[in-house]
């Protein structure tokens, strides 16, 4: 497989990458030139912090009182102090040590995970002072994946839906800056404007060899309405929430509560990537009346198990719940619930892999941490950020082929909804 002339070597990864299996998309990401730079960020940023740390250390336990499990960490700050002396004095051109010391922090937490951000003083003071309403945004979710900024999920009649963006789309730089040297934090904050400013974007998309340049107006985004069908003569009740907001959550109570105890409930989670953890939670208790719906634990963090309350349990008819890769956070949790509890299927492709907690942690000069201080777990134990949600039932769907109209399915093009449809009418009330 050969390049295009003009293709980046972003782009040329990318479609190199797509070209496999719907379902091995995203599961190891295959820019080994980005895992190179993680590695080599974390060098550099450790060496920052042995520059400055080491003589603290050093005379707070004495260079030869350094007990046994701290004498390997103080020995590799040597290294890392080696590394800089290098950088600074063999290096092409002298270096820019504030610029590199900032890339070097934005690596060092990105190693760790996406969520885990860097922020300078600036853009620390930018990220206290946005506003928490009326924001105008693009309508986009974003996580990090490949080192680059990804979209999640995209809202329906949002600008960036109107651009014909979708989820698995890079968004490889903001104006003129990369993706690649910004943390997901300050992604954020840059897409994020006043009602009419417009960013613009370069975007690649899978299995095209160059970016787009797309300029984007920013608008006040609703979430996405929450849609209902019936099917099998009003035998299925199906619900999509659009987003899981404590107010939308409120709405599928009522909707489930309405339905009786007999209906069936297809519960299409796909693109739902907006809404509190606790949301995800309490949704998952509609349909489990007892055991560990998540467990959110850390290193330091105050283990936290999460268990069914059997008097916020609505239904226990058959449920099957639809899942992409658009299904991120709260979706996640409630959909790994499910699963873990045996208590209906899940279908669809692996969901994105988000569940977290950050701490915002101040630093002397102004600058910032998020840190991932805990992660949600499964009632299997495993953590969703780390192995995101596999389905019960595989199915991956290709929005972009076409369809014989003689086809008998319920929903022409939709694999995933008929296949759960499937599945609901052979379960038994």
């Amino acid at each position: 497989m050969f390049s295009h002339p003009s293709e980046s070597p972003l782009a040329l990864s990318l479609r190199l990458y797509n070209s496999g299996p719907l379902s091995t998309q995203w599961a190891v990401p295959v820019v080994c030139v980005s895992r190179f730079f993680q590695r080599l960020s974390f060098v550099l940023a450790a060496t920052i912090f042995a520059a400055l740390g080491l003589g603290f250390a050093l005379g707070e336990f004495g260079m030869f009182g350094v007990h046994a499990e701290q004498d390997g960490a103080y020995r590799q700050m040597h290294v890392y102090a080696e590394v800089l002396k290098r950088v600074q004095s063999d290096y092409v051109t002298e270096p820019n040590i504030s610029t590199v010391t900032t890339g070097a922090l934005h690596g060092l937490l990105e190693s760790l995970d996406a969520d885990s951000s860097y922020l300078t003083p600036t853009e620390y003071k930018i990220y206290k002072d946005r506003p928490t309403s009326g924001v105008a945004q693009i309508g986009v979710t974003v996580s990090k994946r490949y080192g680059y900024a990804t979209i999640v999920s995209v809202v329906p009649n949002s600008p960036a839906d109107r651009e014909h963006l979708s989820d698995g789309d890079v968004i490889e730089s903001i104006g003129d800056t990369s993706t690649r040297e910004l943390s997901l934090a300050a992604i954020r904050l840059m897409l994020e404007g006043k009602p009419g400013s417009t960013v613009v974007l370069s975007v690649v998309r899978p299995r095209k060899p160059d970016p787009d340049k797309l300029t984007l107006t920013r608008s006040v985004v609703p979430a996405p309405a929450m849609s209902e069908q019936q099917y099998e003569n009003a035998s299925i009740l199906y619900l999509k929430p659009g987003s899981l907001s404590a107010d939308r959550v409120d709405q599928l109570a009522s909707k489930i509560k309405s339905a009786g105890k007999s209906r069936k409930i297809l519960l299409d989670l796909r693109d739902v990537s907006e809404g509190e953890p606790e949301q995800g939670i309490r949704l998952a208790n509609f349909f489990i009346n007892s055991g560990t719906i998540a467990v959110l634990e850390g290193q330091k963090f105050p283990k936290q198990t999460f268990s069914a309350d059997a008097s916020k349990f609505l239904t226990s008819a058959p449920v099957s719940v639809l899942v992409n890769r658009g299904t991120y956070g709260a979706a996640e949790i409630a959909a790994d619930a499910i699963v873990g509890a045996k208590r209906g299927d899940v279908v669809g492709e692996r969901t994105f892999g988000e569940g977290s907690v950050q701490k915002t942690i101040e630093l002397p000069d102004g600058a910032a941490l998020l840190l991932t201080v805990a992660k949600y777990e499964g009632p299997d134990g495993k953590k969703i950020q780390d192995e995101a949600v596999a389905p019960t039932v595989l199915v991956g769907q290709n929005q972009d082929e076409d369809v014989d109209d003689d086809t008998p399915q319920t929903n022409k093009g939709d694999e995933t909804l008929n296949k759960a449809l499937e599945l609901l009418k052979a379960k038994n009330s």
